[in-house]
């Protein structure tokens, strides 16, 4: 991996009990890693050029679907929606997609996902944020952020066995007490953002951007304008 490149990255909020007492699933990274080592934050990690071609049940709805290819230069929906319900099922065990057969073989990371019997989804999930890490970082990331209600997950919410170890201490954290945790900042933004729109189970009016380029930092509002419009 060219460690100065910025990889396109999706990351998954899972929200439980979203009206009444709502909690958010997060663990801990391990304290050797390269990017923020110890930190609570929600599942998530980097596109893989395999996600491009994966067979969606569902893409996401409008005008979420729109903003991912705002202030873009490719069209990246499929595997930005793909990478979010990978990386939830590789780090917890959990399933956000529908019953259905692959059309063709599953990559090498999708196996397990498909043998379960399932295509991903994105139809239950909204685009909420999206940051790029600041420059001097070990790693970079354009990270897109999507919230999901644990409603939708096809399995046990409470059943994290076949997560993989890279996120130790899984746990539902009442939004509430999520902030007392060691987190990084961005995530403690994001935090804020969704306790803020969290009892609205529709899109978000527009979807904060911090743009930090090598030249300067932005805070910009994604809205729903492609790049071509």
């Amino acid at each position: 991996m060219d460690k100065t490149a910025i990889c396109d990255a999706s990351t998954i909020i899972l929200v439980r009990d979203r009206q009444d007492n709502p909690s958010v699933l997060m663990g801990q990274r391990g304290a050797k890693a390269a990017f923020m080592p110890n930190k609570f934050v929600f599942p998530g990690g980097a596109m893989d050029v395999a996600d491009l071609d994966v067979p969606l049940a569902y893409g996401m709805p409008a005008p979420c679907d729109l903003r991912l290819v705002e202030d873009t230069t490719r069209d990246l929906r499929i595997g930005l929606v793909a990478a979010a319900v990978r990386e939830l099922w590789e780090e917890t065990g959990l399933i956000l997609g529908e019953h259905g057969t692959w059309p063709t073989p599953a990559p090498a990371d999708w196996q397990s996902f498909a043998d379960a019997g399932y295509l991903p989804s994105g139809r239950n999930l909204q685009f909420v944020f999206r940051a790029i890490t600041p420059p001097g970082r070990p790693r970079r990331f354009d990270a897109r952020f999507f919230l999901a209600d644990a409603a939708h997950i096809q399995n046990d919410l409470n059943d994290f066995a076949r997560a993989s170890d890279e996120l130790s201490h899984l746990q539902w954290i009442p939004l509430s007490q999520a902030r007392s945790f060691d987190l990084p900042f961005i995530t403690e933004v994001v935090l804020a953002e969704v306790a803020s729109n969290i009892a609205n189970d529709q899109p978000p009016a527009s979807v904060p951007f911090f743009r930090n380029d090598d030249e300067e930092s932005l805070f910009l509002r994604l809205r729903g304008h492609s790049h071509t419009d």
